[in-house]
């Protein structure tokens, strides 16, 4: 992992770049790894599906992409069979987009690695503060 120590001055380390640098461990973890073609960008929308289905706008927003960019991700993942689109019953206009058996897969193994990757953190500074830094995360995640 590239340290931010030594790029950037103390005085301007900040949380967001303090969390980039976090961040891209993880990408250059699953980057030297074989997903079949998958991205860090795939796993975030297979992720982001619902287990009853989401609409590809409702996805987007939920991912932070456009509808069109988002549009394309399922497209894309739909051929590599990892969702599933169907017309909506009450709209055929509006599509819904599903996960796989395949897609299931794949979420939990990303799900494993990322948490591999997570106890590795936790050797690095310790099972407890590493908890506690889990447990301030997830609050600043779900808005509370």
């Amino acid at each position: 992992m590239t340290s931010v120590k030594g790029f950037v001055p103390r005085s301007e380390w900040h949380a967001a770049l303090l969390m980039g640098y976090v961040l891209r461990e993880v990408h250059h973890v699953f980057a030297a790894e074989d997903w079949k073609g998958l991205r860090q960008s795939h796993f975030r929308v297979i992720s982001s599906v619902p287990a009853e289905g989401i609409n590809i706008t409702e996805l987007g927003d939920r991912v932070g992409m456009t509808k069109q960019g988002c549009g394309q991700f399922v497209t894309q993942l739909v051929e590599s069979g990892h969702l599933r689109v169907e017309s909506s019953p009450s709209d055929r206009r509006t599509r819904i987009v599903h996960r796989t058996p395949a897609g299931n897969r794949i979420v939990e193994q990303v799900t494993a690695r990322n948490l591999e990757i997570e106890q590795v953190w936790a050797e690095r500074v310790g099972a407890q503060r590493y908890r506690v830094f889990r447990q301030v995360l997830e609050e600043l995640a779900i808005g509370s």
